[in-house]
């Protein structure tokens, strides 16, 4: 079904779709209709989702509020960053990864891939637009999404359907504890951590022994910083994920 025919039917015989329209479009925002999903974020799962649908035959607008696609991939991990899983339960629908990559892909060349995925099918979001509101208009049948660029423009988004592939660790969450104000050095979340190059020689506070945690700890070893780890679990179950960890991570290299 065209979709766009289907919007551009209603500007021309619904008067009420008409001043819809021009009772919350802004003077100072343009307004497109999308024949097809609107799509918010430009990652992996924004990604596979655009390609499934273009397969379909199903168009699509990814709006990303980054400059590049996989930003939190690109602009918000440490240097020493591999997946976790096996490549084979992390690949895209309908591209696997190439033959030579090996089984815990790096970081750059889960980007290299990701950037590849976009290429072969054609994926162009539209970056560095934030996407500050969207709502579904019972009187239009359609959804509203509002998106913000760098200088300030808003631009509106008509469409049918929208995808929200946003990713659940896109925000950074810094706890507030007591002291961090009169603290001197350096306290940062594992977001704007890159290498522990930085810190050779130093003292480490780590908080926290997840995946990233886990992870800083070793790099930390690694460039000679004496890292030391804060977590609220057991000790023996602490003991047992660091020498699963540990045994994980050699297994990758």
């Amino acid at each position: 079904m065209d979709y766009l025919s289907e919007i551009e039917g209603k500007q021309a015989h619904d008067p009420m779709f008409l001043e819809k329209m021009k009772e919350s479009s802004s003077s100072s925002s343009s307004c497109l209709c999308v024949p097809g999903p609107v799509i918010v974020g430009a990652g992996p799962s924004g990604l596979a989702t655009a390609a499934c649908l273009k397969e379909k035959g199903v168009p699509s607008v990814i709006l990303e509020r980054s400059n590049c696609i996989a930003s939190l991939w690109q602009l918000k991990t440490y240097d020493r960053l591999r997946l976790h899983l096996p490549k084979q339960f992390c690949e895209l629908p309908l591209m696997g990864f190439p033959t030579g990559f090996p089984t815990y892909p790096s970081k750059q060349q889960f980007v290299d891939y990701l950037e590849a995925y976009a290429r072969k099918f054609d994926i162009k979001p539209r970056f560095n637009e934030t996407v500050s509101q969207a709502e579904y208009d019972p009187t239009l049948g359609f959804w509203r999404v509002t998106s913000v660029g760098v200088k300030g423009k808003e631009m509106e988004y008509v469409c049918r359907w929208l995808v929200v592939a946003t990713g659940e660790n896109a925000e950074a969450m810094m706890p507030e504890m007591e002291g961090m104000g009169e603290f001197s050095g350096d306290i940062r979340h594992t977001s704007l951590y890159k290498s522990g190059e930085e810190f050779r020689g130093k003292r480490v506070l780590v908080v926290g022994c997840g995946n990233s945690g886990m992870e800083v700890c070793l790099d930390l070893c690694n460039h000679n910083a004496r890292p030391s780890l804060v977590v609220r679990d057991t000790v023996r179950t602490l003991l047992f994920f660091l020498k699963n960890y540990i045994f994980s991570s050699l297994s990758k290299h």
